[in-house]
């Protein structure tokens, strides 16, 4: 640790005993990247608990010069959340509502508060917050602030700074100070004088350049490039507060701010309006404008495209056919209103000529879906399905909305001068334009390209009277370009306005104001390839291309829908979200604050908490996979090294299940007592968990004896190692079920996924064990093969072909069906199953979840007659080896209380249902001593349940 450094940590703890501060790189390295293209190290991440905290930090980066930049949800894409000194996450402890005021239609809020967290609270009367990126699900409103964002409806709620009642500040010399639209105001009294002069300077600087404010800014809706002095005028009522928006935390540090609420609309539809380009999608939206709706957005078909490919065909429902679209918000009191005029419109463009299709979307579930692309376009176009990358830099020009046909023709062009592609979405009713384009940002001659692009860019959107950023804030991405659109005086006058606020340059130094050049500080180079074991066949670059999957868009770190990340949701750390171990990784690769390679004990740290869920190989829009990630990881970790006692004894569970199946009855006997608490200690392994008791292999022959079909086999039904060792009466209803579906089986025992050697990272084993399962299924045999655990269909599926890539191996995933999947694709028509319960929870195997998408035992439950399926959503926590391990149980136990347990509190004599081994045994530890036992599919599904014998299990009683 440099000498500096140590003395700021030291003062820190003498000013604010207690306040959380990072220095090492295992800890700095998440916060060197946000989701733009800049990659900025810092030295030291703070977490502040209040405005105190954030004052003793000002105060003491201004002793030692340090820089200071804020920081909430680090999704910004123009590099404006990344910082060479002291980074302050708010996100962490500052995210309290301070106060919701009904009548007044107003919310107090901490700077780290996400959006979703404020709706949510709203929602309960009747009110919003306006302004809704795409990110709104882990988007601060710190953030929001810092860059004025808009979001889908700001053709309704504009921007941010329209909805500021007042701000909640600490200036550079360590004051606080509360600015609203009257001025400025101390907290503390004896700052006053301070204040008053800080004031004074600023009616000064707006009394100076009347004319220039008036002329030069707010010309357009979406015009946030630069600082909005024009809310500072005497028309304006010198509104310090607006004024502060959108300056990115360059002028002052926002503690907390108290916003303006709005009504919730009554009524609702969405149109989606197909065209053959995004240009003639522009020319309809003068038109759209005149009906008044809450949203236009546009898309173009490479993001549908990719959704498709990576998460199914039924991912996108509900457009029509074309090439671009805009979906079409309109809102209102009256829903026979809103028809009406959605339908009148729709038949004025359907006139127009330019329409290749369009639609009233009128089911709830289909506009989720819908909107669920457009919200993921960022990560979506980031990485397209033929594996070309694209990039962020000048993602969020805008123009009037009566002028974005004709920028955009122009900006094709140019893209095409340039030999460059981009991917178009964004808010075409505001004329705000995203795009994603292929910069090579790796060769000298690639950046030069960069940079000549960037400058024509610009001078195109000023030629349009537009504006280089409409939503995104100017960064380090466009604040070199900011000449480009404002008169040198207009520069000059952003310079005083910063220099009155923050004479020392100390707040996010480099941005707006005495730029950094916008190709410095870049996160991409060329870096050299890792040899590795698995191939990661859909990354170019093997292990360093596919760790740079992530860009940063941060959608693991939401806390509500899908199932991303378990372990973020547990602990609120950016380093246990996908996207904080994903940047570890990188800099590991990279070699410059992570040195040690795969022997890196802080990357090890980042991936402990990993569950190994493989949810973010599905929920993350450009599908990271840190679950393979991690496997790699230790894999190359611990190689020729003692590796942690669990990997032995619970990465070779099929081994020694199998083994324990011969002699079940007195091995249970030994792992009740005092031994098997022992055994557990010198394995690694809780003494927190009772270790399920071993079925006998004649129990497992019997029950498969009995359930054999009568005539020939249809398919394959693979008896796992947790079945076969652990509840073969599985094995035997899926056998029955299947028989009775149509689809007889003949089981296949003995052979292993090797799943659990997988996920401990142990793949020299892993492939040998897979290798030998792959020659004996892919013996000229075609039948589908279908397996009773999730897991282990996933890692057949996924994880041997990955592993092994070899066309045998792909054979054989290509006819792996889990028991959903079969019952879903293969049964016969008339199959009906026996009487089902009305009512069902459900807790959906993770790896399901992730790989078998399109195959979800919610839907087949519904479609099999149960009309309400109670499903946890979210990882049950155990996760295979993870939550018996020592050291994660109490993580394993705090991921199950998001959504599983409060299910289990209330089932009302509800029947459990969990094909997961790991998640029935979860299921069953929660319950303790209720007499709960999670059912798999194939036990609800059992035409002939009195032959299901659990002999194998213990009597509860008998349990230490």
């Amino acid at each position: 640790m440099r000498a500096p450094l140590t003395s700021l940590v030291v003062r820190l703890a003498e000013l604010a005993p207690g306040l959380r501060v990072e220095t090492g790189p295992g800890a700095t390295g998440p916060y060197a990247y946000d989701a733009s293209n800049y990659r900025v190290p810092p030295r030291a991440v703070v977490f502040p608990r209040s405005a105190e905290d954030v004052v003793a930090v000002v105060r003491v980066c201004g002793e030692a010069g340090v820089p200071v930049t804020a920081r909430g949800g680090g999704t910004s894409m123009a590099g404006n959340a990344v910082g060479p000194g002291v980074v302050l996450d708010f996100s962490r402890y500052m995210n309290r509502i301070l106060d919701i005021d009904v009548e007044a239609r107003t919310a107090r809020v901490e700077a780290g508060v996400v959006l979703d967290a404020l709706r949510s609270a709203t929602a309960l009367h009747g009110l919003d917050f306006g302004p809704d990126p795409s990110s709104h699900s882990r988007c601060t409103l710190g953030g929001m602030i810092g860059n004025d964002a808009c979001g889908n409806r700001s053709v309704r709620d504009g921007r941010t700074s329209g909805h500021v009642v007042a701000l909640e500040i600490v200036t550079a010399d360590g004051v606080r100070a509360v600015a609203d639209h009257t001025g400025l105001h101390p907290v503390d009294p004896r700052d006053g004088a301070l204040v008053a002069r800080l004031e004074a300077d600023l009616k000064r600087l707006v009394g100076e350049n009347l004319a220039l404010l008036r002329t030069e800014l707010g010309r357009i809706p979406r015009q946030v490039s630069g600082y909005q002095l024009q809310h500072l005028l005497p028309e304006n009522g010198f509104d310090v507060a607006r004024a502060l928006v959108g300056t990115e935390g360059s002028c002052a540090v926002v503690t907390a701010a108290t916003v303006r609420l709005v009504a919730t609309a009554q009524a609702s539809t969405l149109l989606t309006l197909g065209y053959d380009d995004v240009v003639a999608a522009a020319e309809d939206v003068p038109q759209i404008l005149r009906f008044s709706p809450s949203a236009v957005e546009g898309m173009d078909e490479a993001i549908v495209a990719t959704m498709r490919a990576r998460r199914g065909a039924d991912t996108v429902t509900g457009l029509p056919e074309g090439r671009a679209w805009l979906y079409v918000e309109l809102e209102g009191d009256d829903q026979a209103e809103v028809n009406a005029r959605a339908a009148e419109l729709l038949a004025e463009l359907t006139a127009q000529g330019r329409l290749t299709g369009g639609r009233i979307v009128e089911s709830p579930a289909e506009r989720r879906s819908l909107w669920r692309v457009r919200e993921d376009g960022a990560g979506l176009a980031a990485r397209l399905i033929d594996g070309s990358e694209s990039w962020p830099g000048w993602e969020d020009a805008a123009v009037a909305p009566e002028d974005l046909a004709a920028y955009l023709r122009g900006f094709r062009k140019l893209l095409a001068t340039h030999e460059l592609t981009g991917v178009l979405y964004g808010h075409f009713g505001a004329g705000c334009v995203h795009v994603r384009i292929d910069f090579d940002m790796v060769t000298d001659g690639g950046r030069a390209v960069m940079r000549q692009f960037l400058a024509e860019a610009a001078s195109l959107v000023v030629e349009h009277g537009g504006t280089l950023s409409g939503e995104h804030g100017d960064g380090r991405a466009r604040s070199e370009l900011l000449e480009v659109m404002y008169s040198h005086r207009m520069i000059a006058a952003f310079a005083a306005f910063k220099q009155v606020f923050d004479p020392g340059g100390l707040l996010n130094h480099g941005v707006i104001v005495d730029p950094a050049p916008l190709d410095a500080d870049l996160a991409l180079r060329e870096l050299p390839l890792v040899d590795t074991t698995f191939g990661f066949p859909h990354d170019e670059d093997g292990f360093a291309g596919a760790v740079r999957r992530c860009v940063g868009v941060g959608r693991c770190r939401s806390e509500a829908g899908g199932v991303m990340c378990p372990s973020y949701r547990a602990t609120g750390e950016e380093n246990d979200s996908t996207r904080g171990r994903a940047r570890m990784l990188q800099e590991m690769v990279r070699g410059e604050t992570v040195t040690e390679g795969w022997r890196s004990t802080e990357v090890r740290d980042a991936l402990d908490l990993c569950l190994s869920c493989k949810a973010c190989s599905s929920d993350c829009p450009v599908a990271v996979d840190m679950a393979t990630y991690k496997a790699e990881f230790l894999h190359q970790h611990y190689r020729g090294r003692l590796r942690p006692r669990s990997h032995y004894s619970l990465g070779w569970l099929p081994k020694t299940s199998a083994l324990a199946g011969y002699a079940a009855r007195p091995i249970n006997a030994l792992l009740r007592g005092p031994l098997g608490k022992l055994l557990a200690r010198l394995g690694g392994v809780t003494t927190q968990r009772r270790i399920p008791a071993f079925a006998s292999r004649r129990t497992l022959r019997n029950t498969l004896r009995a359930a054999q079909p009568a005539g020939p086999a249809k398919a394959i039904l693979f008896i796992d190692s947790f079945t076969s060792a652990f509840r073969p009466q599985v094995a035997g209803a899926a056998s029955r079920v299947l028989a009775d579906a149509g689809i007889p089986c003949t089981p296949q025992v003995g052979l292993c996924c090797g799943l659990t050697w997988v996920s401990t990272g142990q793949l020299t084993t892993a492939r040998t064990i897979m290798a030998r399962t792959v020659t004996a299924l892919d013996n000229d045999d075609t039948r589908p093969i279908i397996v009773a655990e999730p897991s282990c269909a996933a890692a057949l599926k996924r994880d041997i072909p990955e592993l092994l890539g070899t066309e045998a191996a792909q054979r054989v995933a290509d006819r792996v069906h889990t028991f959903t999947g079969a019952l879903t694709d293969l049964a016969h028509d008339g199959w009906t199953p026996p009487p089902l319960p009305d009512n069902v929870v459900l807790q959906t195997h993770c790896h399901e979840y992730a790989t078998f998408k399109g195959h979800r035992p919610a839907d087949l439950l519904h479609r099999l007659g149960v009309h309400r399926v109670d499903e946890a959503e979210g990882c049950c926590g155990l996760a295979g080896n993870f939550g018996f391990e020592t050291q994660h149980y109490d993580t394993s136990i705090a991921v199950a209380d998001l959504a599983l347990t409060p299910r289990l509190h209330h089932l009302d004599g509800r029947p459990v249902i969990a094909d997961g081994f790991s998640c029935a045994t979860q299921i069953d530890h929660l319950t303790g001593d209720r007499g709960i036992r999670a059912l798999h599919l194939a036990e609800l599904l059992d035409p002939d349940p009195g032959a299901q014998s659990t002999p194998h299990l213990l009597d509860r009683a008998q349990l230490p």
